[in-house]
């Protein structure tokens, strides 16, 4: 990777609790992998919503990203899901379609009908009488369909798994069970592709020397890590300390795979939104478009300064207010895309390209 003399200075916003500079960012080395988790694209490009890029012009989301210096596109694979979305079918033609823009396909597999995090991990409906015997086997030939008919070039086995996956039989609480149960999915992935790299995803800081000692067993390539300022702490130098200790501790290379921040604490439409209120960010950055992208410009440069980082994703970006201003089943997070509420592109979109 070649190195960057770019050096960045940041000041506290009037949102901010103090006047103090910010430390300078210095930026060493290039990431690998600049991704954005874009899952809603083909549901947004359903209901027919017009997306602008930053100068004002309808542009296709993904074109605009990749445009705007984007390199690999992240895809949640649901097993059998209410609709068609995230589904296999709706992830391969689109994935598909990513690389054949020459971005890079990273699948998350959540081996769930719906969404899989640290709380909640629930087996697909048409695993929920299998034996252990029968489930590990499941893993495996799922895995393997995946590698083989959609050649991502990144894999998660699960997503967020801190607490296990397809619970009860890979709770944490079994973590010899939870263990095979991965180790299928990699057995999957190495026997079908040489070129796709493995994940395992951890979400937060604080508990990811724990998580990764107990996988030291498991032949995987990657170290994912979800940083929420709201659910992970609010203190950057932390985050930066314990990328520098995984990274000696495991020798792994390390993505955050998860991260976002609010240009606003408005709201598009009646959904609740995850983050609303002051007392949930950082009092570095406001919630405001500089803010976005400033947070976003410090986070790749925590990773690119680590000793083993070597990407950042950005989560949400696309979940635009889509389904209309009076839905209350739409977006939780459209205060934290990378598109604004007349779904223009935002200034932190081109963070990656700058």
């Amino acid at each position: 990777m070649h190195k960057l003399l770019l050096i960045l200075f940041f000041f506290a916003t009037s949102c901010g609790k103090s006047s103090d500079p910010i430390p300078p960012v210095v930026v060493k080395k290039e990431l690998l992998i600049k991704a954005t988790d874009a899952s809603f694209i083909p549901e947004i490009r359903s209901n027919n919503i017009v997306t602008k890029n930053r100068a004002g012009q309808p542009e296709d989301m993904l074109t605009t990203l990749k445009s705007e210096g984007f390199n690999t596109i992240r895809l949640r694979l649901w097993k059998d899901p209410v609709s068609a979305h995230s589904g296999f079918n709706e992830v391969k033609t689109f994935g598909q379609e990513i690389k054949n823009k020459g971005l890079k396909l990273w699948l998350t597999v959540h081996y769930s009908d719906t969404w899989a995090d640290p709380g909640a991990q629930v087996k697909p409906a048409a695993w929920a009488g299998a034996s252990f015997t029968q489930l590990k086997d499941s893993v495996y030939v799922y895995t393997k369909k995946i590698v083989a008919e959609i050649n991502p070039d990144f894999i998660q086995i699960g997503n967020e798994i801190n607490n296990g996956l397809l619970w009860p039989d890979g709770n944490i609480n079994k973590m010899q069970q939870m263990k095979e149960l991965i180790a299928e999915g990699i057995r999957a992935v190495r026997e079908t592709s040489r070129q796709t790299k493995i994940m395992l995803h951890n979400a937060g800081i604080d508990n990811a020397a724990y998580f990764f000692t107990n996988m030291q067993s498991l032949d995987y390539d990657i170290m994912a890590l979800s940083y929420y300022p709201f659910w992970h702490g609010k203190d950057l130098s932390v985050v930066q300390t314990t990328l520098n200790a995984l990274g000696t501790q495991f020798s792994k290379d390390i993505v955050i795979a998860e991260t976002s921040y609010p240009f606003t604490l408005g709201w598009s439409d009646y959904t609740n939104n995850i983050i609303g209120l002051s007392n949930q960010i950082l009092p570095e950055y406001s919630a405001s478009e500089q803010g976005q992208k400033d947070f976003l410009i410090r986070i790749n440069s925590i990773v690119a300064n680590s000793n083993k980082g070597i990407g950042v994703c950005y989560w949400g970006a696309d979940w635009v207010a889509f389904k209309g201003s009076l839905s209350t089943d739409g977006s939780s997070w459209e205060n934290q895309a990378l598109w604004d509420f007349d779904y223009k592109a935002l200034p932190a979109i081109s963070v990656f390209k700058n």
